[in-house]
C-alpha cells in the first residue's frame, strides 16, 4: 500500500497544475500574478499589503451592494471577466472596466449584493473602458 501511495504522489507531482479565475470572498484581500490570462500566485494578504512589480491586488467589500479595488503593478493594462457570487453559489456575468497599468487602483460597484467575486480572463488591453 506504501508503495501504491508513494507512485501516485510521484505522478500527481509531475501533474501541472491549470490556472483557473480566482473566487474572492467578501472581506477578504489577494495578490496574484497573472499567466495566459489567469490568476497563478494566489495568496490572501492584509488589506494594506501592496502588490510587487507584476503583481495584482483585489479586496471585495460589502459597501451598498458589492465593491471591488483591484490594482495592477505592472506596465500592461488589462480587461477581464468579472462574475458575481452569490450566497446560493449561483454566478452571473458583471460589467468590469480596464484595469489600468502602473499601479492605480480600479474601483468596480455593482448594485447587488455578493458573497464573491470570481475574476479572470484577463487579456491585454488596447486603451481603456468605463
Amino acid at each position: 500500500m506504501t508503495r501504491a501511495f508513494l507512485a501516485l504522489a510521484l505522478v500527481a507531482g509531475s501533474v501541472p497544475v491549470l490556472a483557473a479565475p480566482l473566487t474572492v470572498r467578501t472581506g477578504e484581500t489577494w495578490v496574484f500574478a497573472i499567466d495566459h490570462g489567469e490568476p497563478v500566485k494566489a495568496r490572501k494578504v492584509d488589506a494594506a499589503t501592496k502588490p510587487t512589480i507584476g503583481e495584482v491586488k483585489v479586496s471585495v467589500r460589502a459597501l451598498f451592494g458589492t465593491m471591488m479595488t483591484i490594482t495592477n503593478n505592472s506596465r500592461q493594462g488589462y480587461t477581464f471577466s468579472a462574475e458575481l457570487v452569490g450566497a446560493d453559489g449561483k454566478a452571473v456575468t458583471a460589467r468590469s472596466c480596464t484595469l489600468p497599468p502602473g499601479n492605480q487602483p480600479a474601483l468596480e460597484s455593482w448594485p447587488q449584493k455578493a458573497s464573491a467575486v470570481r475574476i479572470g480572463s484577463f487579456k491585454p488591453a488596447k486603451g481603456g473602458r468605463c
